[in-house]
């Protein structure tokens, strides 16, 4: 299998399979391939996935039950898979004793073998979540993954026992060595979350972090004011960013 990430502030990820290769990824991702690619839907991930039960708890990651396999039939097939929003693909080994936990969007696709679950569902009181929650998945297993994350990418590297406190919508990625544990600091008024304060994430190495600076929540509450009195600040929901663009179309500012 061969793999190119193409472009730069929107990248596409091409991926070109000889015939017994095959990749599997949620749905909705696919930008364009060739005529011989084979779709079909599965609960399992090829290695050991857990069927139907792993299915289940990839929901409760926000994925879905099911992924789609693709693979080409009658000779090498080409697949591309395109970035949501500007910002960056890239590939990460995974490996028992190698897993990396991804924010819910952050996984684009992986060769069979790769086992996306939950890490994490956190709930916090404001919008900006859309009501959806903190949720972190875990990617297991054996294989390649490939990750997409939004607006420019900070990459640190934490020593054993230093921490960073990051805004849950820019957490990218980490690996599993990382802990982490989300808080709540006081005195600081967040009109994202209330009131109440800033709820953080706070990482804790040993273990490389990916930050993004521009997650869908974060980008679709920014535009939110624009959008006049039918979009209110639950339109900074991630299942609302579709609605919340839309109506920018035609809007003079």
């Amino acid at each position: 299998m061969k793999a190119d990430v193409k472009g730069s502030t929107l990248p596409v990820l091409e991926l070109l399979l000889d015939p017994g290769e095959a990749v599997i990824s949620t749905h909705g991702d696919l930008a364009w391939m060739s005529a011989n690619m084979q779709l079909s839907q599965t609960t399992n991930t090829g290695g050991g996935g857990g069927g139907l039960m792993a299915g289940l708890k990839r929901v409760a990651s926000g994925t879905g039950i099911f992924l789609t396999r693709y693979e080409p039939t009658g000779g090498p097939g080409m697949l591309v898979l395109a970035a949501k929003l500007p910002g960056r693909i890239f590939s990460v080994e995974i490996a028992p004793g190698s897993e990396h936990i991804v924010h819910r969007h952050g996984w684009l696709c992986g060769t069979p073998g790769v086992t996306p679950t939950v890490a994490l569902q956190q709930t916090f009181g404001g919008a900006i979540f859309g009501g959806e929650g903190f949720l972190l998945q875990r990617l297991e297993g054996q294989g390649t993954a490939w990750l997409e994350l939004s607006g420019e990418i900070s990459t640190y590297e934490l020593a054993a026992g230093q921490s960073l406190c990051v805004h849950p919508g820019h957490v990218g990625a980490f690996q599993a060595t990382v802990s982490f544990q989300t808080t709540r600091l006081p005195g600081i008024a967040n009109r994202m979350f209330g009131k109440d304060g800033h709820h953080v994430v706070v990482l804790t190495g040993p273990g490389t972090v990916w930050l993004q600076s521009m997650p869908l929540p974060i980008l679709a509450h920014a535009l939110s004011p624009y959008l006049g009195g039918e979009h209110n600040e639950s339109a900074a929901g991630a299942g609302m960013a579709g609605g919340v663009l839309g109506g920018m179309i035609g809007r003079k500012f």
